[in-house]
């Protein structure tokens, strides 16, 4: 961990994975930004990097909601003073949560810890909403409790449902969940030119599908933003079984885009999803059908402009 420079008034605290920082998450980032502003302090976030359950639970941790410079983007959207990003190990899950503490204590000069009701940390996740006020109490610093975030259901929101309800294709309630569409971020590289061939020309994504969260594999209607650029988009997330592709992978056809960009980082949101995934007999009846996905796809994206956002208000 880098050393913070020095704080008047020391820091107040978070400490989580914030895989996906829905609105559960963001309230948590708004209780620190008062408790600092009120005491005079920083605002400092600690976060893993890999994810806890990559390193504890192996190819058995669930998929991710954010990846790569996903979760960086969200952070700087933030408004904490310092966010700081922990490589997670086996040493730093050994732990107890009194010496995760007095790390936390020592180099970011914590006055005060900020936490969600159900997060834990430390060996075992013994530093937790019932063990942390007497350590905080013996060690000269204050903790502050935010109660879980309830959706227009009453029901808690978390990553584990957002996942679940991404798997079944919910985008609406992931966008209410998340607060904002759900979206990949990645760099665009060459692919095998097959869309070339049939009229249907694709921007193909960089290691996409490892380890990200996805919905249901199909064509969908999509929109992609880049530096300069936005666009309507119909995306292909799955094999390509016309071609003899078995390979998972994302392409995108952009519509009304004539730009080369490759080596471009882009952003991609999921819209609605079109149909399966299909084989079909022939290139001629590809592109037929691709004619009409295209079409479709860009009714759906003309309806509901890029700009437009659900943010739906929760509930404690």
């Amino acid at each position: 961990m880098i050393d913070l420079p020095p704080l008047p008034g020391g820091s107040a605290v978070t400490v989580g994975s914030f895989d996906g920082l829905h609105l559960g998450h963001r309230a948590v980032v708004e209780e620190l930004l008062r408790r600092a502003r009120a005491g005079g302090r920083a605002a400092v976030l600690v976060t893993f990097e890999p994810h806890p359950g990559w390193v504890l639970d192996g190819e058995g941790a669930p998929p991710r909601l954010t990846v790569g410079p996903e979760r960086l983007e969200l952070l700087a959207e933030l408004g904490v003073d310092y966010a700081m990003m922990l490589r997670f190990d086996r040493g730093l899950a050994a732990l107890s949560a009194e010496e995760f503490v007095r790390i936390l204590r020592a180099r970011c000069d914590m006055q005060e810890l900020v936490l969600g009701q159900d997060h834990g940390f430390g060996h075992g996740r013994a530093g937790d909403r019932l063990s942390l006020p007497a350590l905080g109490a013996r060690l000269g610093f204050g903790v502050t409790v935010v109660p879980p975030l309830a959706d227009s259901e009453g029901e808690a929101i978390s990553s584990t449902r957002i996942r679940s309800a991404l798997a079944a294709g919910d985008l609406a309630r992931v966008e209410g969940w998340l607060g904002r569409p759900y979206r990949i971020t990645a760099k665009v590289v060459p692919g095998a030119g097959r869309g070339k061939t049939i009229g249907v020309p694709t921007i193909n994504l960089e290691g996409t599908l490892e380890g990200k969260a996805l919905p249901p594999d199909g064509v969908w209607a999509a929109r992609v933003e880049w530096g300069g650029g936005t666009a309507g988009a119909m995306l292909n997330q799955g094999p390509r079984p016309t071609v003899g592709d078995a390979s998972r992978s994302l392409e995108a056809h952009l519509f009304g885009v004539d730009e080369n960009l490759y080596g471009r980082i882009v952003r991609i949101e999921w819209v609605k999803r079109l149909r399966d995934i299909q084989k079909f007999p022939s290139l001629d009846a590809l592109r037929a059908q691709l004619g009409q996905d295209r079409e479709q796809a860009l009714a759906i994206v003309a309806q509901d402009p890029w700009t437009s956002t659900a943010r739906p208000t929760g509930t404690r």
